[in-house]
């Protein structure tokens, strides 16, 4: 259903090129139906070059007759992107937002434009394996809708919320939960090094081991302790593992991560509001 679909991406990141690659690759929307909208001429050119896209310089002339325009600065630009779009965007297009904490309410008065998703997708979206939550303003048809589902879907998992709130928790749980898990990845690659692996025999027996234990956590539907247990053997190598874990408190400094992110993400959405 995105066939004659025309974006215009504001912004282009690391999270825009994964959106666009998805598009291109498995939503099946022609490289010259992408309008980037990019002021460094080197990225710009990178882009051009590696996915056929076209890029402009200039905000305005990218959304010009964009049907979805995507949202896909730092919070911290926002504001003015969003006083420099105010009242410019064709009237039947379809606004996405990747921008963290930034409320579908501020966004749409902002500018004057009802028809507004907010997502947070994720780093691994680059490889079609991302996990994006979203919602939207009531002022999405049912087209439109059914737009963001494929547009979100077409760089790994979606799912749709219906209280914006959740979108704050998403940031912080699996928007930047790869970086928890490439923390964890690189604490075990360095152990395994200390042990007198060579580092990059650690690394492929720490990169199969998560793979394989996410796949098989996702197909037993079993809870996670459960298969944590199926591993633990009474005073086993496991147990002596887990109890150097829980007594190094591992539980509560990544709860206490998630929630710090939790709070950055409302102050950076109370950020653009101010502003």
């Amino acid at each position: 259903m995105l066939t004659d679909t025309r974006f215009a991406f504001i912004g282009s990141g690391a999270m825009a090129e994964a959106m666009l690659k998805g598009l291109i690759q498995r939503a099946n929307v022609a490289p010259d139906h992408i309008l980037g909208a990019e002021p460094r001429l080197e990225r710009g050119q990178e882009l051009e070059a590696k996915y056929g896209i076209r890029i402009t310089p200039d905000n305005l002339a990218a959304i010009q007759d964009a049907h979805i325009l995507v949202l896909s600065v730092k919070p911290q630009i926002l504001p003015v992107v969003l006083d420099q779009l105010a009242g410019r965007i064709p009237p039947d297009a379809l606004v996405l937002s990747i921008v963290a904490g930034a409320r579908l309410e501020v966004i749409t008065s902002k500018l004057r434009h009802v028809a507004v998703a907010r997502s947070m997708p994720n780093t691994p979206a680059q490889i079609g394996l991302g996990m994006t939550v979203w919602a939207c303003s009531s002022g999405l048809s049912e087209s439109q809708r059914q737009q963001a589902h494929v547009v979100f879907g077409s760089f790994g998992e979606e799912v749709y919320v219906d209280d914006e709130r959740y979108l704050d928790m998403a940031t912080a749980l699996s928007g930047t939960g790869p970086a928890y898990v490439f923390i964890f990845m690189e604490a075990m690659v360095d152990a395994g090094v200390h042990m007198g692996f060579s580092r990059w025999l650690a690394e492929k027996l720490v990169y199969q081991t998560v793979l394989g234990s996410v796949e098989y956590a996702k197909q037993a539907g079993q809870h996670l302790a459960t298969l944590r247990n199926q591993v633990t053997s009474p005073g086993g190598t496991s147990a002596e593992a887990l109890y150097q874990i829980e007594k190094g408190g591992l539980r509560t400094v990544m709860s206490r991560a998630i929630w710090a992110a939790y709070q950055k993400s409302r102050k950076l959405g109370k950020g653009v509001e101010e502003d």
